[in-house]
This record gives C-alpha cells, structure tokens and sequence, in this order.
C-alpha cells in the first residue's frame, strides 16, 4: 500500500462543498431541499462578461499566457484600485491567478513553516487554518466576538504577536459572519504593526463591493505604511458573479512578487486566456449589474435577519457585508454540528456548522442568503416547524 507524506493528514476542507454534495444526493432521491449552505452568487455572469469570453475563444486566445496575467488585464486590475482607493498600484504587482483561494495559499505557503506562527480570524474561511497547519505553523486564533458585530479589537489582535510571528490574516467584509472592521479598528491595528515590521499582512477582501447602508470598505492598500509587506487578496467571484470561472488576483510588495510568481509557475503556469479578457470586461463595464446584485441581497439580508431572529433558540445580528447571516442557536441546546446534520436530512435546508470555520464557530450556523426571498422565507419556516417538534436535548 502506498504511502501519503504525513502532512496530508493535517491538511482540512471546506465543510460547503461537502454539505452540498450531501444536499445535492438527497435532491437527486427526490427530496425537496433548499440550499443555504454555499457561497455562491445566485445571480448568472452579466451577458457583458460572458460576451468577451466568447469573443476572446472566438479570436483565438487559446494558448498560455504570462504567468502574471496578460497585461490589459493588470492594468485594468491597477485602474480599478485607483477608481476605487484612489491609491496608485503598478501593474508589475498584480498576479493573476485562478481563484482567491491561490493568493492566501501562496502567501501561507511564503511564510508559514514549522516554529512558526500565523494570526487568523476564527471563526473564519477555514482554508486560512487548514493551509497553516499543511505549512508546519501553527494558527492563532483572533475571536471575532458577536458582542462586536464579529469584528476584531485591534489591541487584542497586537497582543498575541510574539516572535515567532510571521502572518497576520484579515478579512473583512468577512466570511462567514459578514462581519466588518470599522476603519477606527484598522487605523489601530495599522499603528500598532508599526511596532512589528517584520510581521506580514494578507487582507482578504474578496467581498469588498458587497457592503450595506451606504458603509465605505477600507481597504488596507489604502494606508502606506503596510504597503512594502501587505499582500492584498481580491478578485471576480463574489463581485461579478463568475466563480466558475476561476479568476482572482493578489497586490504582492515588490519584494514579494518574484516568489509569488515562481509558486505560480510551479503550480499553474497561467490563468485560462479567455477568463482573462472576461475579467477585464467586468472591471472597464457597466456597474449596473454588481449594483442590482448587492441590492438584491440588501434586501435578503433584512428578511433573512428579521426571519432568524424570530426562530425560538435563534438571536442573529445584522450583518455589515457579504451575503451571510450568522445567527447564534446557543438557545436551541444543540450543538452546532448536529443541528446542521438535522436540518438537512429533516427539514431540507441546507446551512453550514459554525464549527466548519473554527473553534469560536461553535453555537453559529452559517446562513447564505444567496438565493431567492422564497426561498430564504421557505427555509426558515421549515426551520420553525422542525424546531417545533424537536426533543429537548
């Protein structure tokens, strides 16, 4: 039999794809099941988008391409910062890639190690703790408390560097509590980190166009004192609605980059062609498309909470971005886990355990209200009448 080197035994998943597998079977049985659990835009790729990809195959964009991106999209990606940061970004720093999930794996990989620490948010994406710990380091924790609104307190977040680290992670529009750090939070911890040269930041904002009641987001490009060790993760998915297409892209320092792109050349060479044209599509059109999407899910955000909230067990703050309710169902008496396994095979919704994000997830449900009003509304009654007939555990 053959043997698998002993970090693949640390190394995790991400619990949504298996809910929606299982979610996905029980459809196929026949069930009737409404699926809460992934996060994925239900709106299509705007016909803009999926037009310059088409026309890309359609002028022969078929073969590879620089492993940093082809250069119009790179320099739409610097274009589209300034519009929005009005902070300038040379296109030299821009490394496309084939999804978000390529920069915080390449940053991770960068600097984590054995001996080594690396600061993540928890609860948080969990793909931030599973590739920590494939590195060797090992992951510390920064609670992201309900009392805060799942933001983080910036003098909590400097009090646990220590020497040995190396990675600070932020997120923020956040995944999966739709938490948002106020600038005042951000203003703190960037003066705190002052102190610590030595210790590099990845910002995730992948959901940085996806914020509600009129909120700025503050991106951490914008303050320049981080900017020689700040890796800054963005890209198409969530904004544009194409996460089939495998797009995304990271900012590196320019001290940085050639090792970020040597990782990409090592693991992909280059990112599919005809995506890239699309993206630049995406970023010089129309901004109709992203604006009817955020106030679709404006709108499903207030009746999802409101909804939530009137489930016995069930208390759920208001989210600041993304498109995740987190509600804590402490109330219930049942852990988070078994009421996830329950109301899918019970009461056909499909919701995320908060432990699939971490140790701090426990007592939360993750909600994705990327889906229709009918849907989210369908969902929780069924919800109230499985809560209804449950046992007192």
């Amino acid at each position: 039999m053959v043997e698998m080197a002993a970090r693949m035994g640390v190394l995790g998943t991400e619990t949504a794809f298996e809910v929606l597998a299982r979610a996905n079977a029980l459809a196929a049985e026949g069930r009737s099941i409404i699926n809460l659990g992934i996060g994925q835009p239900d709106f299509p790729t705007p016909p803009h988008i999926v037009e310059a990809g088409k026309k890309a195959l359609d002028e022969g964009h078929h073969g590879y391409t620089p492993a940093n991106g082809i250069k119009p999209l790179r320099e739409a990606v610097a274009a589209d910062l300034y519009r929005r940061y009005r902070v300038e970004v040379s296109p030299a720093r821009v490394l496309v890639v084939p999804g978000g999930k390529v920069t915080m794996f390449f940053a991770i990989l960068m600097f984590g190690e054995p001996g080594v620490e690396i600061l993540c948010p928890n609860p948080s994406f969990p793909i931030y703790e599973s590739v920590i710990r494939f590195s060797g380091a090992s992951a510390v924790p920064i609670p992201l408390p309900e009392s805060a609104s799942f933001s983080f307190r910036a003098e909590e977040v400097l009090e646990k560097i220590t020497p040995r680290t190396r990675l600070l992670i932020i997120n923020s529009p956040a995944n999966p509590t739709g938490g948002v750090v106020p600038r005042e939070e951000l203003d703190r911890l960037v003066a705190g980190l002052e102190r610590h040269p030595e210790v590099a930041v990845l910002s995730d904002e992948i959901y940085s166009e996806i914020v509600y009641d009129g909120a700025e987001h503050v991106s951490l490009l914008s303050y320049p004192s981080l900017r020689d060790r700040l890796i800054l993760l963005d890209g198409w998915s969530k904004t544009y609605a194409m996460t089939g297409w495998r797009i995304g892209y990271g900012i590196w320092p320019e001290s940085l980059f050639p090792a970020a792109e040597r990782l990409a050349i090592n693991c992909h060479s280059c990112v599919n062609a005809a995506a890239q044209w699309a993206a630049i599509a995406a970023l010089e059109g129309p901004r109709e498309p992203v604006e009817r999407m955020v106030a679709a899910f404006a709108e499903r955000r207030e009746v999802i909470v409101a909804a939530l909230n009137t489930l016995p067990g069930f208390h759920c703050v208001r989210p600041g971005g993304a498109f995740y309710a987190f509600p804590n169902i402490a109330g219930t008496g049942h852990d988070a886990r078994s009421l996830e396994s329950a109301l899918l095979q019970k009461a056909g919704v499909a919701v995320i355990a908060g432990t699939s994000f971490g140790a701090y997830g426990e007592g939360f449900l993750r909600f994705s209200y990327a889906n229709s009003l009918d849907a989210i509304k369908e969902a929780v009654e069924r919800i109230r009448r499985f809560l209804g007939n449950l046992p007192a555990a």
